[in-house]
């Protein structure tokens, strides 16, 4: 199933992503960001089992700020598993 997240307090916009049947991530893609880095986010967790996504990113800060586009993620994710 597909899904679009509003992320909050990050420069990406949303994040879309797809979760299938047997809860693997798959078809990450952010909307605004650093580009480059956020395209391999989504390389590196494809095909990857949500639950194993959310412990490895939630928490992720970036900078001063208290969250960051994975930690935004792994928020995604929760929400959906």
């Amino acid at each position: 199933m597909n899904y679009e997240y509003i992320t909050n307090g990050v420069c990406s916009k949303k994040i879309n992503f797809s979760i299938d049947e047997n809860g693997l991530v798959h078809d990450v893609s952010f909307l605004g960001g650093c580009n480059g880095n956020l395209k391999a986010i989504g390389k590196l967790v494809e095909g990857m089992p949500a639950e194993k996504v959310v412990k490895i990113l939630e928490g992720n800060t970036c900078g001063m700020r208290n969250t960051s586009c994975a930690d935004q993620l792994s928020k995604a994710l929760k929400e959906r598993m």
